[in-house]
């Protein structure tokens, strides 16, 4: 089976699929928007990278968003970083499941962000945010 999380591609072969420059990449990592698996001086992006690159894009090129505001709206996210994300669900979906319909999920175009069903899945209460610095304010809304 394919691990979405598993580093494949190199920043010139993402660039090319966003059709962005390797520089771009390279500054939204500096900003702590995506952090790519290293080998050495070497990134890798995984499947999971490139959907949070495309996310990204979105943001910027069609919301208006600058760097600063993606930072913010992401810190919002509490799976951005997390491995193995299951993704939202469509709003019109028959499920038992409550969705956030004005949080786009990341992951999965056109769906939304699951409803935390317990303080276990909030954000301040993951490992991650409790070893993160920067992380201040970050909340599940």
């Amino acid at each position: 089976m394919f691990d979405e999380d598993q580093g494949l591609y190199t920043i010139g072969t993402v660039a090319e699929l966003l059709q962005e420059h390797p520089e771009t990449l390279r500054v939204w990592e500096r900003n702590d928007l995506i952090r790519p698996d290293r080998t050495g001086y070497q990134r890798k992006y995984s499947g999971n990278d490139v959907k949070r690159l495309k996310f990204i894009q979105y943001l910027m090129h069609q919301k208006g968003l600058n760097i600063a505001g993606v930072k913010h709206l992401t810190a919002m996210y509490s799976c951005w970083y997390k491995r193995n994300c299951k993704g939202g669900a469509g709003a019109n979906q028959n499920s038992l499941v409550s969705v956030n319909e004005a949080k786009e999920c990341w992951k999965i175009e056109g769906t939304f962000c699951l409803v935390a069903s317990d303080k276990a899945e909030m954000c301040n209460a993951c490992e991650m945010f409790k070893n993160c610095t920067g992380c201040a304010g970050c909340y599940l809304g």
